[in-house]
C-alpha cells in the first residue's frame, strides 16, 4: 500500500521503527515578518515542518500587527496549557482560523488545528469591517441632521420671543388695570372695602398684589439674598423685574422642596383667601410650582427690619414702641380669629397654631405683620371632630400652650383653638416687654422661659416646666413701676392662664392696649387737678401708684369690659 503520511516515508525508507511514539507535524517558525495584512486567507511561508514531541500538542500559528509591518508565528502547543496568556479552545479542527485574542503582550490573532498535517500553513482570517464606511455613514447621518438642527434652533428662538413678549403683554395689562382700581371720590364702599383691603403701609410696593393670574408662566424674578430658613422652607430676598423697564420690585421668595409640598398647599390655601387680607397680616402676591428646580414657591411683601425676633435681639424698645408693637400683633391675631369681617360679612376663623417671635414680622413703621401659616387651619364649619383630631399636636414646643402639650384639647370647641393662639401671643408680649426702656434695668433680649430650658426645648421638658410646676416667664416687680407696662403685664398674665377658658380674646387684648395711652392721660389730668378718682375705677386714689401695688389692681385702668367688646 502507498505510505499515507511523512511518518510512512521515514518508517519505510530507514527500516526502522521510531525512537518513540510521533503524532503529528506542523509549520514550526520562529517570529517571521510576512505580507499578510490579516484579511482573507494567507499562507505563512515557513520553511520549517517540525514533529510535535508530544501527542497531546496541535498545531498553532499567530498573526500580530505591529506599529509598521506584520509577523506570523508557527509552533506545536499543548492546548492544555496557556499561550501567551491564551487558552487555545478551537483546535479540533483540520482547518487554521484566526480569532483575536487579548495576549499579555496585546492583542493578536490566533488559530489552532489537530485533524491534518501543517493544517497551521493557511491561514483563514475574518471578515474585518472597513473603518472609512463608518466614517462616511457618520458623515451622511451629521449632514442629514444639520437641517434639523437648525430648525429646532429656530423653534427654540420663537419659543423664547413668544415668552418675553407675552411677559411683556401681561405686565402692560396689570399696569393698566391698576390704573383703573384707582378710589372713586368719596372713598370705598363697604364691599370694596371687604373685597379690596390696601396695604398702604407695605415695605414693598406690591402693586402687582393679588392681580397675578396663577396659570401664566412664571413670573421674572432673580434670587438676592438668604433671609431665613426654618423646618419646611428657605426665604430669599429677590427682585421682581419690570419687563417694560430696568426697574424692579423687592418681594420675598418662600421656596419649599418638592417633599414639603403639604405644608406649601397649606399655607398657598389660606393666603389665596381674599378675606385674610389685612394690613398686620403679610402681604401675599402668588404662589407658583417651578417644576424644573423641583421647587414650590411663594411670593409676598418683603420687610427689611426682618422678624420681631431678629428685631428685639439688635434693639431695645420705648413705651410707644411697645404700644404700638404689642396693639398690632394683637390685631393681626384678632383678624385671623374673627368669624366676620368690619363690614360684617361672614368670614373663615383661622388658627395660626406656630405663633412666636420669629413668625412675626416687623414693618418699616413698627407694627407687627403674621407670616409663616404652614400650620394654620381654617376652622371652617364643615369640619368634623375627626377632622380636627387628626390635626395633631403641632406648633414649636416652647409655646405651646398646657392644653396642647398634654394633648387634651377640646375638639368639641373651635374656640379651644383660638385659646392655644392667645397663650402663645401672650409669651411674645413678654418678650416685647423684656426688652422695653420703661422696665428700668433691661436684660439682653432672651426668648420666653429663657435659661428654664435648651435653645430648642422638646415637649417633654416643656410639660415639666409648664404642667408640673406652672411655671411661667419672670415678671419682676420694677416691670410694674410704669402703669402702662403694668396694665400690659396684667394682660399677659390673663393670656397665659392655666385655663383655656379665662383667658382674654385677642380682640379684647388689641383693645385694651389702645386705650392705655388715653386712661393714662386721664390719669395724668386728674392728679394734676388734685381730683379724686371715680369709685367705678376701682383703684387707690394716688395716682402715684406704689411698688408692692397688686397687678390685678392695675388691670382696672382700662374700663374695657372684654366680655361686652366680643359681643360687639
Amino acid at each position: 500500500s502507498q505510505p499515507n503520511n511523512l511518518m510512512d516515508i521515514f518508517m519505510s525508507s530507514t527500516g526502522m521503527p521510531a525512537l518513540y511514539p510521533l503524532h503529528l507535524l506542523c509549520k514550526f517558525c520562529d517570529v517571521e515578518p510576512t505580507s499578510c495584512s490579516g484579511t482573507g486567507t494567507c499562507m505563512t511561508n515557513c520553511s520549517i515542518t517540525s514533529i510535535c514531541s508530544l501527542q497531546t500538542e496541535v498545531c498553532v500559528s499567530i498573526w500580530r500587527k505591529n506599529e509598521s509591518s506584520y509577523s506570523i508565528e508557527t509552533l506545536c502547543h499543548d492546548p492544555a496549557k496557556p499561550l501567551y496568556g491564551v487558552m487555545l479552545d478551537d483546535y479540533n479542527s483540520s482547518t487554521c482560523d484566526m480569532e483575536e485574542k487579548n495576549t499579555t503582550s496585546g492583542m493578536a490573532y490566533f488559530c489552532s488545528c489537530s485533524q491534518e498535517e501543517e493544517c497551521n500553513e493557511k491561514l483563514h482570517f475574518p471578515p474585518i469591517a472597513d473603518p472609512t464606511p463608518d466614517r462616511q455613514f457618520l458623515s451622511v447621518i451629521l449632514v442629514s441632521l444639520l437641517p434639523l438642527l437648525l430648525v429646532g434652533i429656530v423653534i427654540v428662538g420663537m419659543f423664547y420671543w413668544y415668552r418675553v413678549s407675552r411677559q411683556r403683554m401681561l405686565n402692560q395689562e396689570w399696569e393698566s388695570s391698576i390704573k383703573k382700581r384707582k378710589p372713586k371720590n368719596g372713598g370705598l364702599d363697604c364691599s370694596e372695602s371687604c373685597a379690596i383691603m390696601m396695604d398702604n403701609g407695605s415695605d414693598s410696593s406690591s402693586t402687582h398684589a393679588n392681580n397675578l393670574n396663577h396659570n401664566t408662566e412664571p413670573l421674572p424674578i432673580d434670587l438676592d439674598l438668604l433671609v431665613g430658613k426654618g423646618r419646611f422652607a428657605q426665604v430669599y430676598k429677590a427682585k421682581l423685574k419690570q419687563t417694560t423697564s430696568d426697574q424692579f420690585e423687592t418681594v420675598a421668595v418662600k421656596i419649599f422642596p418638592y417633599e414639603e409640598y403639604a405644608s406649601w398647599k397649606n399655607e398657598k390655601d389660606i393666603f389665596s383667601d381674599t378675606d385674610l387680607r389685612h394690613e398686620n397680616i403679610l402681604h401675599f402676591l402668588t404662589a407658583e410650582e417651578r417644576k424644573v428646580e423641583r421647587q414650590y414657591w411663594l411670593i409676598t411683601a418683603f420687610h427689611p427690619r426682618g422678624n420681631l425676633q431678629e428685631h428685639l435681639t439688635r434693639h431695645m424698645i420705648s413705651w410707644d414702641e411697645l404700644r404700638v408693637l404689642g396693639s398690632s400683633l394683637a390685631r393681626g391675631v384678632a383678624h385671623l380669629h374673627s368669624d366676620h369681617l368690619p363690614c360684617g360679612r361672614p368670614k373663615v376663623p383661622i388658627v395660626h397654631r406656630d405663633l412666636k417671635s420669629s413668625n412675626i414680622l416687623v414693618r418699616n413703621d413698627l407694627t407687627c405683620c403674621l407670616c409663616d401659616f404652614g400650620l394654620g387651619l381654617r376652622l371652617d364649619s364643615s369640619l368634623s371632630v375627626d377632622d380636627l383630631a387628626n390635626s395633631g399636636q403641632v406648633g414649636t414646643a416652647r409655646y405651646m400652650a398646657p392644653e396642647v402639650l398634654e394633648a387634651r384639647l377640646n375638639l368639641e370647641n373651635i374656640e379651644s383653638f383660638k385659646q392655644t393662639d392667645i397663650y402663645s401671643m401672650a409669651l411674645v408680649l413678654w418678650e416685647m416687654t423684656s426688652r422695653c426702656e420703661a422696665i428700668g434695668e433691661v436684660k439682653d433680649y432672651e426668648p420666653a422661659y429663657g435659661s428654664k430650658v435648651r435653645e430648642h426645648p422638646c415637649v417633654e421638658s416643656m410639660k415639666d416646666n409648664v404642667l408640673r410646676d406652672r411655671g411661667r416667664p419672670e415678671i419682676p416687680d420694677s416691670w410694674l413701676r410704669h402703669q402702662g407696662v403694668a396694665v400690659i403685664c396684667a394682660t399677659i398674665k390673663e393670656c397665659w392662664d392655666h385655663d383655656p377658658e379665662a383667658r382674654l380674646t385677642a380682640h379684647c387684648v388689641a383693645e385694651r392696649i389702645s386705650d392705655i395711652e388715653d386712661e393714662m392721660e386721664k390719669l395724668s389730668s386728674r392728679s394734676s387737678s388734685a381730683e379724686k378718682i371715680p369709685e367705678e375705677l376701682k383703684i387707690p386714689i394716688e395716682v402715684q401708684i406704689p411698688e408692692e401695688v397688686k397687678i390685678t389692681e392695675l388691670q382696672d385702668i382700662i374700663a374695657v369690659d372684654c366680655s361686652v367688646s366680643d359681643e360687639k
